[in-house]
């Protein structure tokens, strides 16, 4: 069992990548998808042992923690470990990656070997990123995303798959480039300032660097467009659009579910906490972004006529959501809101659901129908009642109705939004109007009202492989509304943690050698 805790995140890490190059040189496609079936479900059951023996009460929330040197000369480690917020986002990425490989169990793609190959290195990507305490093996492993995903929408995705892609790497490089300037000037301020210390790139060392405001400025400002291109944010949200209506189902879902999180994601664990005082500088910025993204996205989503462009923006503006959330700070010194932090970091999972959930909905009538414009259905809900179903009720978690994970994460976050900002508040429960309004639209113009399209009339409703994948979404977003504590009892240490002593949010010098000597803290 000790063998099993010391190892178990690396575990989650490097195993898809050796479930890819297991699929690489095989013959039979069913091979390969049972493989990477199998494989994936091995990752979602010990990322379930992780959830159940998670333990909040180790020096800074920080469990499973794993330290090796890696590069000694310049002070690089190995270290990985996970907290109640990086938990969540483990589970739902071990979770929905199942579910995107059965929902394409029967793809005749002569390449769908290479597809599965690079979904599960993406995985192992995604995973990395989200379990690094090392600022080199975050870097890695962030970068290492782009390449699957670069591969998955320049080769399976639509006509303008290339501009798409293309676009979308230029501009997650150009911000990964401008993080990693500031990362190495971040290396060479610890490296001053404690020169007895060694070298160090770990996230622990980092933290303690002391610098003035104009260094906190730029350094943060670095750090926040590199995340806010992934997100994203507007003005940077102009590679979304493109990115999810030319990638695969596939690719979108996983788009949506999870990449986009790296952006909030990497604001809680790198930007506040590395640099407290420029991240509340520079809060009613990117408070006021995140505002103008919600209502931005929302009106742009409502305009749409294609149904998987309107889902596109609305992650842009779901995801304004998380972004105030994430920088509402209380006057008086008092930090974070823990009401908004806590919302921001549960409707970063109910999007994936929902989100994800739609994105499968709108593939399985393009699958039959070939046409993604909402003028071409109409009255589907005569003829596939199951379908009708499942997307109302991804509809209803999107939009934040009372029973639904969407409703408390965005409840949350605007009571925690008033008390901080009562303006970009009184402007962000407009987001939930229209929301509302373009959601229903999408269930409107593809659910009801007459079937006069002779094409409609003989589409067949949800298949069994339809149902297995689409199921389990359903009912978590049902779960995730009448019973968020089963979700937040783990995740709440921690955002309590980080929305009161967000400036102070790191791991001593002492818990880092101690750490480093039993391999594990505490084990």
């Amino acid at each position: 069992m000790e063998l099993i805790q010391n190892n178990i995140l690396s575990f989650i890490i490097f195993f898809p990548m050796v479930v890819a190059l297991c699929i690489a040189p095989m013959k039979s496609a069913k091979s390969a998808q049972l493989t990477a079936l199998l494989g994936s479900l091995a990752v979602f059951v010990a990322a379930c042992f992780v959830w159940c023996n998670y333990d909040p009460s180790k020096p800074s929330h920080m469990d499973f923690v794993q330290i090796c040197d890696w590069i000694p000369a310049f002070g690089i480690k190995y270290i990985v470990g996970v907290d109640g917020i990086s938990l969540l986002l483990l589970v739902l990425t071990a979770f929905l990656v199942p579910l995107i490989i059965i929902s394409r169990w029967d793809a005749d793609d002569a390449k769908n070997k290479a597809f599965l190959a690079l979904f599960m290195a993406l995985e192992s990507g995604m995973m990395g990123a989200l379990l690094s305490l090392d600022m080199v093996l975050f870097y890695i492993f962030w970068e290492a995303m782009l390449i699957p995903m670069y591969f998955i929408i320049g080769i399976w995705g639509g006509k303008r798959r290339i501009y798409a892609t293309t676009k979308f790497v230029i501009y997650t490089v150009v911000g990964s480039l401008l993080m990693l300037a500031a990362a190495i000037v971040l290396y060479h301020m610890y490296t001053a300032q404690f020169p007895d210390a060694g070298p160090s790139t770990a996230l622990a060392d980092l933290y303690k660097v002391k610098m003035n405001d104009t260094y906190q400025y730029w350094l943060y400002a670095a750090f926040a467009l590199a995340f806010a291109i992934k997100v994203p944010m507007f003005p940077f949200h102009t590679w979304l659009p493109d990115a999810h209506v030319e990638a695969p189902t596939a690719g979108s879902v996983i788009l949506a579910g999870i990449l986009l999180k790296m952006g909030t994601y990497g604001f809680l664990r790198f930007a506040l906490p590395l640099f407290p005082q420029a991240a509340f500088a520079f809060a009613p910025l990117i408070m006021s972004l995140g505002v103008i993204g919600i209502i931005y996205g929302a009106l742009t989503a409502w305009m749409q006529t294609d149904a998987k462009k309107l889902v596109a923006y609305s992650s842009v503006s779901h995801l304004g959501f998380v972004v105030i959330g994430s920088m509402a700070f209380l006057g008086g010194g008092e930090g974070l809101s823990p009401e908004a932090l806590t919302g921001a970091v549960y409707q970063m999972i109910n999007h994936g659901i929902s989100t994800g959930a739609l994105f499968f909905l709108v593939g399985v009538i393009y699958e039959r129908r070939h046409t993604r414009m909402l003028s071409d259905y109409g009255g589907l809900a005569s003829v596939m009642p199951w379908f009708s179903i499942m997307l109302i009720v991804a509809t209803l978690s999107s939009v934040g109705l009372p029973g639904t994970g969407g409703f408390v994460g965005e409840f949350l976050i605007l009571i925690g939004t008033f008390n901080a900002n009562p303006l970009a508040g009184a402007v962000a429960s407009l987001g939930v109007l229209l929301g509302a309004i373009y959601m229903l639209t999408l269930c409107k113009k593809i659910l009801f009202g007459p079937l006069d399209n002779e094409e409609n009339k003989q589409l067949k409703d949800l298949s069994i492989k339809e149902f297995v994948y689409l199921t389990p979404l359903a009912i978590l977003a049902i779960v995730m509304g009448v019973y968020p504590k089963a979700f937040l009892e783990k995740a709440r240490p921690s955002i309590s943690y980080l929305a009161k002593n967000y400036s102070e949010y790191r791991l001593t010098g002492l818990e880092l050698e101690e750490m480093k000597s039993n391999k594990v803290a505490n084990r």
